[in-house]
């Protein structure tokens, strides 16, 4: 260890952290031992913010760790903050400590010096505080691989007295998982500590991988309802919380995870974490709704209040149309919610309009939010002439941003008879009220006006880049007239900044944006991948030939969302190449989701990857 009155030997100065030079470090440093709570912890923060930042160490990380050892031992408070600190700044991969850059690493460092000041540290194994010792023990976890014979035996000797003796149920299960990192396994699943048993099952879990065996399954569930008791859930390496790190065991194996959920739900839903748990294997797995939503209609009564609830009944409308007919338990349950208090009753009746009820037709009409009537558009078209006069009340009263956007898109869904709604569709274009998407509304109208074209030209002169490529496009598409396009196309291919939106957007001219093949073709080479793959979409359409923009495509395929988009390129190009049909067959049938859900997106991205790659591999 070293005191603070040796801080002035360490060349801080040619030392770096995360913001630069460390010349800063002594002070924080110095500040640990003030008397002041405040200024120790406002110290620690910075400490975590310069020598580890966000789980990155640096040059200077290695030298603060003998200070702050002392620091642990001789400052007057925040022990075991200062021991999670350390815990932190050691924490690696194991596999790591085989690669060839390991031995001159920043954490490589790190982890000698800690070895060589952990003798001084374990007496924390004994202190009378438990979050002393819970963090001591994570520290003596990072360093495990890396100690001398000598001091890890002692560590070793320590840790297993404190896994017999201690009286905190949560410290002997920390003593576990630390003789594990010692090689130390130990089936503890008849231990009399819930905790302890929890820790064993989980350890296992994470040797064995799923599926796990009924066993495990049984302790996960029983015991993991209460992950972490006390108020110092401390973080072991790559989580955030113990909940954490068993969260993302029953993850890994839905059957399990389901079960665990079951029973934490059945019991009454303890803080959300089965209803939680139900939601996150939706979002994981693929084919599991059913069973999610059947947990999530029984956790609904436990929930402790309207947000809780609110957070089951969106989960049940972002799934309830993967059902292919949604029971009348759940439909006359979601039907209550739609009539309850204000925070349940929208995400119910969004997924009383998703099941199809003939119930939530007249709610909506009775209560137009923007969202509901874009939902019932979609699910029940045959009411067009119903929605389209409150859809357009809603527009008339005002509706913005996002609320506007989705009324406007869902005019889509109701053929000619969107076109009751121009009036509307102008005055947003007028007062700048969603205005992009009521421009490219107007030119799929069909309906040219004097007053539209005017409309249409003082939009293509906005500042706002996306309302005056989307007035020039909805321009040419009722006038055929290409010139002002061209115009405004130019300046935005040629202007700093991303392309990508206009590119998109320039497809919609055709060939008639012939002229701006100069500009477009060396975008193909873009190293921005969604420049690139507009750029090829949009050479297609201009050019009406597959030959450079499908390799182009091609390899940009990928269950991410820029390779979605490619793949629907290329579906629409007329086919994808022979290579990608192994590709495909991993989307089709892949029982993990590959993409995650996107804000305001109507249907689900990997549902979207999955449907549209078994269509290709059928059509092929």
């Amino acid at each position: 260890m070293r005191s603070p009155a040796e801080l002035d030997h360490v060349r801080w100065h040619d030392l770096t952290h995360a913001h630069g030079p460390a010349e800063d470090v002594p002070e924080l440093i110095r500040a640990l031992y003030a008397d002041e709570d405040d200024t120790v912890g406002e110290a620690v923060h910075e400490l975590y913010g310069t020598i580890h930042h966000q789980g990155t160490v640096y040059p200077a990380s290695a030298p603060a760790v003998p200070f702050l050892a002392h620091a642990v031992l001789h400052a007057p408070g925040r022990r075991d903050e200062l021991l999670m600190l350390l815990a932190a700044l050691a924490e690696h991969d194991p596999e790591h400590t085989e690669s060839p850059s390991w031995p001159g690493s920043s954490v490589a460092a790190i982890c000698a010096e800690l070895a060589r000041v952990l003798p001084d540290l374990l007496p924390c194994l004994g202190d009378p505080e438990r979050s002393v010792r819970r963090a001591a023990l994570r520290v003596v976890a990072a360093a495990a691989g890396q100690l001398p014979p000598e001091v890890r035996a002692t560590a070793e000797r320590r840790v297993d007295e404190l896994y017999a003796t201690d009286p905190v149920a949560a410290v002997r299960a920390d003593a576990l998982v630390v003789l594990d990192r010692f090689g130390r396994e130990s089936a503890a699943f008849d231990s009399p500590l819930p905790e302890v048993r929890l820790a064993a099952a989980m350890l296992a879990a994470e040797r064995s991988g799923p599926p796990y065996e009924k066993q495990l399954v049984e302790v996960l569930a029983e015991d993991g309802a209460e992950a972490d008791p006390g108020d110092d859930g401390f973080p072991w390496a790559g989580t955030t919380s113990q909940e954490d790190r068993l969260t993302g065991l029953l993850i890994r194996d839905a059957d399990a995870g389901l079960a665990a959920a079951a029973r934490w739900i059945a019991a009454g839903d303890p803080g959300a974490r089965g209803s939680r748990l139900g939601r996150q294997i939706a979002e994981t797995w693929r084919d599991r709704e059913a069973e999610v939503l059947a947990l999530m209609l029984a956790a609904l009564p436990h929930q402790r209040d309207t947000r809780a609830a609110a957070h089951c009944l969106t989960t049940i409308g972002a799934w309830i149309e993967r059902l292919p007919e949604p029971g009348a338990d759940l439909r006359d349950a979601l039907y209550g919610h739609a009539r309850g208090e204000e925070e349940t009753a929208a995400p119910a009746l969004l997924a009383l309009v998703r099941s199809r009820d003939p119930r939530a037709l007249e709610l909506v009409l009775g209560d137009p939010g923007p969202e509901a009537l874009s939902a019932a558009a979609s699910c029940f078209p045959e009411a067009a002439d119903r929605l389209i006069p409150a859809m357009r009340r809603t527009l008339a009263a005002g509706a913005t941003g996002n609320g506007a956007i989705a009324l406007i898109d869902a005019l889509a869904q109701c053929g000619a008879a969107a076109r009751q709604a121009q009036p509307e569709l102008l005055d947003c274009l007028r007062t700048r009220r969603a205005a992009v998407v009521a421009a490219r509304r107007i030119g799929r109208g069909g309906v040219v006006t004097p007053e539209i074209t005017s409309l249409l030209h003082d939009a293509a002169q906005s500042t706002d880049s996306s309302l005056s490529a989307a007035a020039v496009v909805a321009h040419h598409r009722l006038t055929g007239e290409a010139a002002p396009a061209l115009r405004v196309f130019e300046g935005l291919l040629t202007a700093q900044g991303p392309v990508h939106w206009h590119l998109s957007s320039l497809q919609s001219l055709g060939s008639a944006a012939a002229p701006l093949l100069p500009l477009v073709e060396p975008l193909l080479a873009a190293r921005y991948e969604w420049t690139r793959m507009a750029a090829a979409e949009a050479h297609h359409r201009i050019t009406g030939s597959p030959e450079r923009a499908v390799p182009i495509l091609a390899a940009l395929v990928g269950p991410t969302p820029v390779g979605l988009c490619a793949l629907k390129a290329l579906a629409a190009i007329g086919g994808v190449p022979d290579e990608l049909r192994p590709t495909l067959r991993s989307f089709a049938f892949s029982p993990l989701r590959l993409l995650s859900a996107m804000p305001f997106s109507q249907v689900h991205p990997d549902e979207e990857l999955r449907t549209l790659a078994r269509a290709l591999l059928t059509a092929d």
